[in-house]
């Protein structure tokens, strides 16, 4: 079911910040930057060899990676797994009583179809799929 880790999600408050320290700091680059209105999210995603880091900035304080910055301050926000077929994988997942925020996929970064696990269900670590378009 799980092919690969697909990015790390890292909250921050200032997307220029963290694209300075992760950037021009650690030698990364930037390779796609969008927001996500759905979500109201800003995204950086920096390959690092067959993975990504994925910078997250909040567009709205009560936005779920504003709710986190709030809460927790600015870090790990979320692992993301890469699926084949995400529909199969939730079904699967929903068939073992694990826990879902998202019961369908909703649209994600770059085309992708996305989903996550509730962290109560994944020892709290917020879990997202992740399904290549």
């Amino acid at each position: 079911m799980i092919g690969k880790i697909h990015h790390i999600g890292i909250a921050v408050k200032d997307i220029e910040s963290g694209l300075a320290l992760y950037g021009a700091g650690l030698g990364l680059e930037c390779a796609h930057r969008e927001t996500v209105e759905a979500q109201k999210v800003k995204t950086a995603m920096l390959p690092v060899g067959d993975t990504r880091i994925e910078l997250l900035e909040p567009t709205e304080p009560d936005s779920p990676v504003g709710k986190f910055l709030n809460n927790k301050g600015p870090g790990v926000h979320h692992i993301a797994l890469e699926v084949q077929d995400i529909e199969a994988a939730l079904a699967d997942l929903k068939a073992k009583n694990v826990p879902l925020i998202d019961q369908t996929p909703r649209t994600g970064v770059g085309g992708t179809k996305v989903a996550f696990l509730h962290p109560k269900g994944t020892m709290g670590v917020l879990l997202e799929l992740v399904q290549n378009p």
